[in-house]
């Protein structure tokens, strides 16, 4: 009978992230010898091998790969079970893994991090920037408690909460903002030169989605990794692109470039905090959404001049969801 043990498994997926003995050693805690000893056990009551050993690298074999997510899985879940059973009076403290867009990582982080170490000074916050698609992945995995993502996913494993409305501006090259004449209209020229991030990021499918529904034909040949390098373009007149408001205050203060607003129905994202059902965090979250929700963007600039949209306008416009 095959019986592991939850080290093994603990063992499993230090050596399975950093695909080094001594790196996984340090990170369990252990020995060396002692987490070789643990992993070649499990080699040996699986009846395969795990990972591949020589030449100074170690490499996952396609058994370890098919077991790795379960093994991950059954590690997240005692984590739940561990902390659903602890009573606590306090939330937001001990550690929690927090994943984000990179939308929204450069522009929420630097307000977010001050008013987390402030409330929750017990809470040890890790962070992990990446794509949607990547986020999620770690989410059900276990590898992350809660992400931060541009339009809530249709998977029935996750509890998602609404944080706030972000809308969609237009950054353009400084010397270009008076002959553009703001609010952006629909049928615009200036779109045309609309410069995207590339394939995998959630903004560059929300950004299509504007043109479409703009009838506007957008160049699809370049792709930035960053909105940071999109917008160091912009700068330097090569290209106009989308930015969302919580963008607005780093795109400003780029030298060369204006911010200009849509016409209403403004195009706008929403942002979600999504986390597992299985999850024994709950108030963790509730706690983490209301701050979030105290932080969004104002943009009273915007809404000043142009007024605000009506609510059945605004669902017309939502961006859809990568």
């Amino acid at each position: 009978m095959i019986r592991l043990t939850l080290r093994q498994m603990q063992y499993f997926a230090a050596l399975a992230d950093t695909l080094h003995f001594g790196r996984a050693a340090e990170n369990a805690g252990v020995t060396q010898p002692a987490l070789s000893s643990q992993i070649a056990e499990m080699e040996q009551q699986l009846g395969v091998r795990l990972f591949e050993r020589g030449s100074g690298r170690v490499i996952l074999t396609d058994d370890a790969q098919r077991i790795k997510p379960r093994i991950e899985r059954i590690l997240a879940e005692v984590r739940e079970l561990e902390q659903s059973a602890r009573r606590r009076e306090a939330v937001l403290e001990g550690r929690f893994r927090l994943g984000l867009i990179p939308t929204v990582a450069p522009y929420l982080l630097p307000i977010l991090l001050p008013a987390l170490k402030t409330r929750f000074p017990d809470l040890r916050l890790e962070v992990r920037e990446a794509v949607t698609q990547t986020l999620v992945d770690e989410l059900n995995s276990g590898s992350l408690d809660g992400i931060v993502i541009a339009e809530p996913m249709a998977l029935a494993s996750l509890v998602q909460a609404d944080l706030f409305e972000d809308t969609f501006l237009l950054a353009v090259p400084q010397g270009e903002a008076a002959r553009l004449s703001p609010p952006i209209m629909e049928e615009e020229m200036a779109l045309e030169r609309l410069m995207l991030l590339e394939e995998g990021h959630c903004l560059r499918s929300q950004a299509l989605d504007i043109c479409r529904r703009m009838k506007t034909t957008v160049s699809t040949d370049f792709g930035a990794t960053s909105l940071a390098t999109l917008l160091q373009l912009v700068s330097n007149g090569l290209g106009v692109t989308l930015i969302p408001e919580i963008a607005r205050p780093a795109a400003e203060a780029m030298a060369g470039i204006a911010v200009l607003p849509f016409a209403p129905p403004r195009p706008y994202r929403m942002l979600n905090l999504a986390w597992r059902k299985s999850s024994g965090r709950q108030g963790d979250f509730d706690a983490l959404a209301e701050l979030l929700r105290s932080l969004r963007p104002v943009g009273a600039s915007t809404d000043d001049l142009h007024g605000k949209n009506d609510p059945h306008d605004r669902q017309n416009q939502k961006a859809q969801p990568e």
